[in-house]
This record gives structure tokens, sequence and C-alpha cells, in this order.
């Protein structure tokens, strides 16, 4: 069976980071060694292209512009905490014209941008069985801890949006008692306006806090929610707060904090950061809040009408250029 490129990609990602090691991982998936080192460098050179068929001629009426190639670089050595992926999409939404993905990953690599082998992936099968539809149909929440020096371990009570991935509502907490998740419910569903008779339901891991008895009484008599618990010992039912724990501690640890309210500050800024700037892959590069707000898919139309008028520019200039050309030759 021939794989497509996009295929290809899922098999390296998931390659690199197999806990087995290369050469376990592709006998499992009865892959050649060889060709799997094939498909790793011409990707590691040209990106996602680097593994689509070979075409006899190029489409030189597309050569991107000498200009917008100098704007990417411009924009990648001002934002170097964003992936090519991010950069594409903001390229499309603030300057206004089209540009993919590998095409970003190859002129970055070209000016020696893109470190080589940065590959860090996650797969896309953690989440739970039954997918939502709307927004505000299920909520995730979950535990996380930090450190305080001096004063010793908080932990952070997050309220997530299961179809969005927006945070809806997050507090450092002291303690992680049933009392904690109480009050984090009570104050999401004021902050998101929801009443008793459209509530969302509730999904957690076995934690102590949340299997209390007092809890799902509480949920059910004050806001009528319902509760669900992740499967024991299987993490993956709540992947995305998981994942979103994840990212929120690999870049809120790179500091230090002399007092909660110091955390609290960074924290905040990293949710505002997460839920109305950060372009989530798996939303089809929307941020969270788009999505929760239901703003996307306007945003995706207008994407479509910003990459057809830039294909049609761009044609247009190759075309007035050849003419061009040809008079000069004459």
């Amino acid at each position: 069976m021939r794989l497509t490129a996009e295929e290809k990609t899922e098999i390296i990602r998931l390659v690199v980071n197999a806990p087995d090691g290369v050469n376990k991982s592709l006998r499992s998936l009865g892959i050649h060694k060889r060709t799997f080192y094939n498909w790793y460098h011409a990707y590691n050179k040209d990106g996602v292209d680097g593994l689509r068929p070979k075409r006899r001629s190029k489409q030189q009426w597309n050569r991107i512009p000498d200009e917008e190639r100098q704007l990417i670089v411009n924009l990648a050595l001002e934002h170097t905490d964003q992936s090519p992926r991010e950069l594409a999409v903001k390229i499309t939404d603030e300057q206004q014209f089209y540009i993919s993905e590998s095409s970003v990953y190859r002129i970055l690599k070209a000016r020696g941008l893109i470190p080589p082998a940065a590959h860090v992936f996650i797969s896309a099968a953690d989440e739970f069985h039954t997918k939502t539809r709307f927004s505000n149909e299920m909520w995730q929440t979950d535990f996380t801890y930090f450190k305080i020096k001096g004063w010793g371990w908080y932990y952070l009570s997050t309220i997530l949006d299961d179809y969005s991935r927006y945070i809806v509502y997050h507090e450092l907490c002291s303690t992680m008692k049933s009392e904690d998740v109480e009050r984090c419910v009570g104050k999401a569903m004021k902050q998101a306006k929801i009443g008793i008779k459209n509530p969302p339901k509730l999904l957690s891991d076995n934690g102590a806090c949340y299997i209390a008895k007092a809890l799902g009484e509480y949920l059910n008599k004050e806001h009528g929610i319902e509760q669900i618990h992740g499967k024991p010992l299987h993490p993956q039912t709540q992947g995305k707060i998981e994942r979103y724990h994840r990212s929120i501690k690999s870049i809120v640890c790179l500091d230090n904090y002399y007092s909660p309210e110091q955390l609290v500050q960074a924290i905040d800024r990293y949710v505002h950061y997460y839920n109305t700037e950060r372009y989530h892959e798996s939303l089809n590069n929307l941020t969270p809040e788009d999505v929760y707000l239901g703003r996307g898919e306007q945003i995706l139309k207008q994407r479509l009408v910003i990459k057809d008028k830039t294909m049609k520019q761009r044609r247009l200039n190759y075309e007035r250029e050849k003419l061009y050309n040809s008079f000069e030759t004459n």
C-alpha cells in the first residue's frame, strides 16, 4: 500500500518518540530500516514536501517572492518560540497572504534557522472515546502541582472544555480537596454563564477529591452536572487536559517563584496566551477561544479567500514577468 506524505510524517513522529527504540518500533510497524531513514532524511531536509512524489516540472509561477521570504525570516527571528506551522498561520491571519507550513520550513531551513531532527510529537490517540460536538458539552478537570520556594507545594485546578480545549476556569489552590473542586466548578459555571438546564458533563480521574460523595451530591444538586470518571490506570482518557498541563508546566516552570502571587501571574499570562493566541494543530490551527466562541468557521473561510487571492496574484505576477521577458528578447 502506498503511503501519503502525511502518513509517512506520522510514522516518523511515532518512531522518533517511541520509548522502545527505533529498531523495535520499525519491526512492529513492518517498515524496513533503510526505508524509514530515507523518509527521515527527506523530512528533515524539506519537511512534508520532501515525502511527496517528485514532480517532473516545478510550478515556477508559484515561486514565493523574495520580499515575502525575507518577511518570513524576520518573523521567525522575532518569534523564536513559534514553529513553522504557527508562523504560517500567523502570516496568513496577520499579513494577509498565504504561505504553507512546508514552505516556511524550507525557507527557514535554508537560512539555518531550523535545527536538525527537532521533532517533538505526541500521538493523537489520547482522548475520550466519545467525541464532543459543541462547546460546554463536556468539561475535563484535573490538578497539577507547582512548588514555590519557601512556601511549599501549590495545586493548579483547571477546567478545560473538551470540544474546544478552551480553559474555562483555573485557580491555584493550597490543597486538593473536594471543596476546592466544588468552588472551581461553581466559578466556572458562573463565568461560562451556564444554567442548570444545560449543564456540561464533568470528566475527571479517580483522585480522592473527585470520587468524594460530597462532590457528587454538590454537582448534581447545585448544577445538575453528571460526573464521568476516567478508566483507572488509564490517564489517556483525560488526554487533553494532561497535554495542557504538560504544556503549561514546560513554560511556567522555566522560572522560579518566591510567592504565590508571582506564580498566579505567570499562570494567568500563559492561560491568556493559550486561549487567545496559540494556534492549535488539532483545531485546524485555530485558537481555543475561536472554537469555543463559535467563530472558527468564519476564520477558516477567510483563510481560504486569502489563499486563493495569493495564488492568483502569484500567477498574475509570473505571467506579467514572462510577457515582459518575451518583449525584451524580441
